[in-house]
Protein backbone atom coordinates (compact mmCIF):
# COMPACT_ATOMS: atom_id res chain seq x y z
CA UNK A 1 0.00 0.00 0.00
CA UNK A 2 1.47 3.42 -0.85
CA UNK A 3 1.34 6.41 1.12
CA UNK A 4 -0.68 9.64 0.67
CA UNK A 5 2.91 11.09 0.59
CA UNK A 6 4.05 8.65 -1.65
CA UNK A 7 0.84 8.51 -3.74
CA UNK A 8 0.43 12.75 -4.40
CA UNK A 9 4.14 13.17 -4.82
CA UNK A 10 3.77 10.45 -8.07
CA UNK A 11 0.96 12.61 -9.91
CA UNK A 12 2.22 14.41 -12.64
CA UNK A 13 -0.33 17.10 -12.34
CA UNK A 14 -2.10 19.37 -9.86
CA UNK A 15 -5.18 17.51 -8.19
CA UNK A 16 -8.70 18.94 -9.59
CA UNK A 17 -10.56 21.47 -8.12
CA UNK A 18 -14.06 20.72 -7.05
CA UNK A 19 -16.10 22.89 -4.50
CA UNK A 20 -18.87 21.36 -1.47
CA UNK A 21 -21.35 23.48 0.11
CA UNK A 22 -23.08 23.07 2.96
CA UNK A 23 -25.96 24.77 4.37
CA UNK A 24 -26.38 25.41 7.75
CA UNK A 25 -29.46 26.63 10.33
CA UNK A 26 -29.71 26.50 14.03
CA UNK A 27 -28.67 23.20 15.37
CA UNK A 28 -29.38 21.91 11.24
CA UNK A 29 -27.40 21.06 8.37
CA UNK A 30 -28.66 20.21 4.89
CA UNK A 31 -27.23 17.00 2.89
CA UNK A 32 -28.52 15.94 0.05
CA UNK A 33 -28.81 12.34 -1.85
CA UNK A 34 -26.77 11.97 -4.95
CA UNK A 35 -29.43 10.25 -7.32
CA UNK A 36 -26.85 9.81 -9.67
CA UNK A 37 -22.95 9.61 -11.00
CA UNK A 38 -19.87 9.82 -8.36
CA UNK A 39 -21.49 9.80 -5.05
CA UNK A 40 -24.90 7.74 -6.20
CA UNK A 41 -26.28 6.63 -2.85
CA UNK A 42 -24.71 8.88 -0.48
CA UNK A 43 -25.94 12.09 1.40
CA UNK A 44 -23.24 15.14 0.51
CA UNK A 45 -23.43 18.84 -0.15
CA UNK A 46 -23.71 20.13 -3.22
CA UNK A 47 -21.00 20.83 -5.13
CA UNK A 48 -18.60 20.01 -7.82
CA UNK A 49 -16.57 20.84 -10.47
CA UNK A 50 -15.59 24.48 -11.84
CA UNK A 51 -15.80 25.17 -15.53
CA UNK A 52 -12.89 26.69 -17.43
CA UNK A 53 -12.06 30.14 -15.99
CA UNK A 54 -14.59 29.67 -13.26
CA UNK A 55 -13.43 30.37 -9.85
CA UNK A 56 -13.74 27.84 -7.42
CA UNK A 57 -16.14 30.29 -5.67
CA UNK A 58 -18.40 30.83 -8.49
CA UNK A 59 -18.43 27.22 -9.42
CA UNK A 60 -19.64 26.65 -5.79
CA UNK A 61 -22.95 29.30 -5.80
CA UNK A 62 -23.84 27.51 -9.21
CA UNK A 63 -23.60 23.85 -8.57
CA UNK A 64 -25.72 24.69 -5.46
CA UNK A 65 -28.26 26.31 -7.37
CA UNK A 66 -28.20 23.56 -10.12
CA UNK A 67 -28.31 20.91 -7.38
CA UNK A 68 -31.29 22.35 -4.42
CA UNK A 69 -32.35 25.55 -6.42
CA UNK A 70 -30.69 28.12 -3.96
CA UNK A 71 -28.37 30.63 -4.65
CA UNK A 72 -25.70 31.04 -1.86
CA UNK A 73 -25.48 34.94 -0.33
CA UNK A 74 -23.00 33.92 2.75
CA UNK A 75 -20.40 31.69 1.92
CA UNK A 76 -17.73 31.13 4.64
CA UNK A 77 -14.45 28.57 3.29
CA UNK A 78 -14.19 25.65 5.69
CA UNK A 79 -11.68 23.56 4.80
CA UNK A 80 -10.17 22.34 1.54
CA UNK A 81 -9.54 18.17 1.15
CA UNK A 82 -7.38 16.76 -0.86
CA UNK A 83 -8.79 13.33 -1.76
CA UNK A 84 -6.72 10.50 -3.37
CA UNK A 85 -7.89 7.31 -5.20
CA UNK A 86 -4.80 5.28 -6.18
CA UNK A 87 -6.40 1.97 -7.05
CA UNK A 88 -8.59 4.07 -9.45
CA UNK A 89 -6.92 4.73 -12.79
CA UNK A 90 -5.02 8.21 -13.14
CA UNK A 91 -7.52 8.63 -16.34
CA UNK A 92 -10.58 8.62 -14.80
CA UNK A 93 -9.43 11.74 -12.73
CA UNK A 94 -10.93 10.69 -9.57
CA UNK A 95 -8.00 12.42 -7.53
CA UNK A 96 -9.46 16.10 -6.42
CA UNK A 97 -8.95 18.65 -4.44
CA UNK A 98 -12.14 20.09 -2.49
CA UNK A 99 -12.65 23.59 -1.12
CA UNK A 100 -15.54 23.27 1.39
CA UNK A 101 -18.25 26.22 2.20
CA UNK A 102 -20.27 27.14 5.00
CA UNK A 103 -23.38 29.05 3.96
CA UNK A 104 -25.56 30.05 6.73
CA UNK A 105 -27.52 32.40 4.01
CA UNK A 106 -29.19 31.96 0.93
CA UNK A 107 -32.05 32.64 -1.73
CA UNK A 108 -34.36 30.46 -2.52
CA UNK A 109 -35.79 27.06 -0.68
CA UNK A 110 -33.83 23.96 -1.07
CA UNK A 111 -35.78 21.52 -3.41
CA UNK A 112 -35.07 18.17 -5.04
CA UNK A 113 -33.18 18.13 -8.75
CA UNK A 114 -32.49 15.10 -11.04
CA UNK A 115 -29.15 14.84 -9.47
CA UNK A 116 -29.97 15.83 -5.58
CA UNK A 117 -32.45 15.42 -2.77
CA UNK A 118 -31.74 17.64 -0.22
CA UNK A 119 -32.99 17.14 3.47
CA UNK A 120 -32.16 18.71 7.10
CA UNK A 121 -30.84 16.68 9.98
CA UNK A 122 -30.05 17.91 13.29
CA UNK A 123 -26.34 18.22 13.31
CA UNK A 124 -26.47 15.58 16.21
CA UNK A 125 -28.29 13.24 13.81
CA UNK A 126 -26.01 13.56 10.92
CA UNK A 127 -25.95 10.03 8.69
CA UNK A 128 -22.56 9.34 8.88
CA UNK A 129 -22.88 5.95 8.02
CA UNK A 130 -24.79 6.62 4.65
CA UNK A 131 -22.17 9.23 3.75
CA UNK A 132 -18.58 9.08 2.53
CA UNK A 133 -16.21 7.61 5.30
CA UNK A 134 -14.37 10.47 5.76
CA UNK A 135 -17.10 13.09 6.53
CA UNK A 136 -17.04 11.78 9.93
CA UNK A 137 -13.88 12.79 10.66
CA UNK A 138 -13.67 16.59 9.08
CA UNK A 139 -17.37 17.54 9.16
CA UNK A 140 -18.35 18.10 12.77
CA UNK A 141 -15.13 20.15 13.28
CA UNK A 142 -15.80 22.42 10.40
CA UNK A 143 -19.68 22.15 11.78
CA UNK A 144 -17.99 23.63 15.10
CA UNK A 145 -16.43 26.80 13.87
CA UNK A 146 -12.94 25.46 13.04
CA UNK A 147 -11.19 25.44 9.25
CA UNK A 148 -9.83 22.09 8.18
CA UNK A 149 -6.72 20.95 5.99
CA UNK A 150 -7.33 17.15 5.31
CA UNK A 151 -6.26 14.53 2.99
CA UNK A 152 -8.07 11.45 2.61
CA UNK A 153 -6.76 8.24 0.64
CA UNK A 154 -9.13 5.89 -0.69
CA UNK A 155 -9.56 1.94 -1.75
CA UNK A 156 -11.24 -0.37 -3.36
CA UNK A 157 -15.30 -0.52 -2.36
CA UNK A 158 -14.89 3.44 -1.33
CA UNK A 159 -12.96 2.27 1.80
CA UNK A 160 -10.80 5.08 3.09
CA UNK A 161 -7.35 3.59 4.41
CA UNK A 162 -5.39 6.61 5.50
CA UNK A 163 -6.37 10.33 6.28
CA UNK A 164 -4.58 13.17 7.71
CA UNK A 165 -6.57 16.70 9.56
CA UNK A 166 -4.54 19.50 10.41
CA UNK A 167 -7.48 22.26 12.32
CA UNK A 168 -7.39 25.74 12.80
Amino acid sequence: MVSIAEYENSLSKPLRKATLCILVKKGHVLLAMKKRGFGVGKWNGCGGKPKDGESVESAAIRETQEEIGVTPTSMKLAAKLDFFFPDVPIEKDWNQQVWVYLVDKWAGEPSESEEMKPDWFKIEDIPFDKMWPDDKHWLPKVLSGKYVDGKFSFGKDDKMIEFSLNEK
